[in-house]
């Protein structure tokens, strides 16, 4: 026969289910949790957004006409990613302080350093939708992610008027592309003057309808094309579920300035390391060069592992091998490990697809 077991006894044992079944929960639903938390838990329609920034003053900029030495000639407008966690807001307020520190140490050097050799660098802060409404389809946190695009228009105009002049390159990764894509198709495509002087559109990590794309700003098609977008959506060459769950997640522009399911269409992917559509497998010897600038302060220019990426665009995205290096390994919080890369597998071949087409806007204009 069984001892019979004390009331103290009880209650340990059941302290211990309770203990043991929380511990369940949180492993199984702890996505759930943690993104219930970031939930602003008010309807967009009736939330109050924060104050609009003002672009003639230098506090909304990350990177004000920022140059290193030996820059080109050329003027560069960079659109940031989701760097706002989310909370009691739909849209992050300007000037935040964890996220300005996340955009300063992870997403200016990896992604806006590609383009500091091209030029002068300028940087925008944007009432940018927040981490939330990117997990999330509900028409709430779709009106979040259009509400950020007045922002990025009124210091995309601004960023013009001190560039009246002389080559202009976009550049944009995550949240920042998808901004970027409306931009190209409502405010540079329409206007001549600017769109002549575009060398190109850099739109990193993002999903984009092919079919969509403006006619007068296609997809690069050679390293040497001007007036035409670079753009893709990257996986692991081999993680199927997360290639569908990138199309299943997707939102695009429609006509009227709606962010609307992709349905269907296809995405559009220029390989960053030919800079071109073509769909062949590129191998790892024609790579020049991943890195993690995480840290880096601006203008520090990292060391650069190449051949170590082979890539192919397939069924509308851009599939990658992984280096096999510490460096490249997604760490940080549950919310930065879905933020865009703390490194980038593309640094050196964008600083070099830039170089390219610099070269032949500048042929260009000596031989209209």
């Amino acid at each position: 026969m069984l001892p019979k077991l004390t009331f103290r006894q009880w209650v340990g044992y059941a302290g211990f289910a309770v203990v043991f079944i929380l511990t369940a929960a949180v492993a199984v639903w702890r996505g759930d949790i943690l993104r219930a938390g970031l939930d602003p838990q008010v309807p967009f329609q009736t939330y109050v957004p924060p104050p609009a920034p003002d672009y003639t003053t230098r506090k909304p900029w990350a990177l004000y006409e920022a140059r290193v030495a030996g820059a080109g000639e050329a003027a560069v407008f960079f659109v940031h990613s989701t760097t706002f966690d989310g909370g009691r807001e739909w849209n992050g307020p300007i000037g935040a302080p964890a996220s300005d520190a996340y955009l300063r140490r992870v997403v200016l050097p990896n992604y806006a350093g590609p383009f500091a050799r091209a030029g002068a660098v300028s940087a925008p802060l944007y009432r940018q939708a927040s981490l939330y409404s990117r997990l999330t389809l509900r028409d709430d946190a779709r009106e979040a992610r259009a509400f950020a695009y007045q922002d990025v228009l009124a210091a995309f105009d601004n960023w013009l008027t001190r560039h009246p002049d002389g080559p202009i390159v976009v550049a944009g990764v995550e949240q920042g592309a998808e901004l970027l894509d409306r931009l190209l198709r409502e405010r540079i495509s329409p206007d001549p003057a600017v769109r002549d002087r575009l060398v190109a559109a850099y739109l990193m990590d993002v999903i984009i309808a092919a079919d969509r794309v403006p006619a007068n700003i296609p997809a690069c098609t050679t390293r040497r094309e001007l007036h035409c977008i670079v753009a893709w959506s990257q996986v692991g060459d081999n993680d199927d579920s997360a290639g569908r769950r990138r199309f299943r997640r997707a939102l695009i522009w429609d006509d009227k300035g709606r962010l609307v399911e992709l349905n269907g269409r296809a995405g559009l992917c220029v390989n960053p390391i030919t800079g071109t559509t073509d769909v062949a497998p590129v191998p790892e010897r024609m790579h020049r060069g991943a890195t993690n600038a995480t840290g880096l302060e601006w203008g520090a220019r990292p060391a650069l592992m190449t051949r170590e990426v082979k890539t192919q665009c397939r069924d509308g995205l851009l599939r990658h091998s992984w280096p096999n290096l510490e460096s490249f390994r997604d760490g940080g919080s549950w919310s930065d490990r879905r933020k865009a890369r703390p490194y980038n597998l593309f640094y050196g071949d964008l600083e070099a697809d830039i170089a390219d087409r610099l070269t032949t806007y500048r042929l260009e204009s000596a031989n209209p």
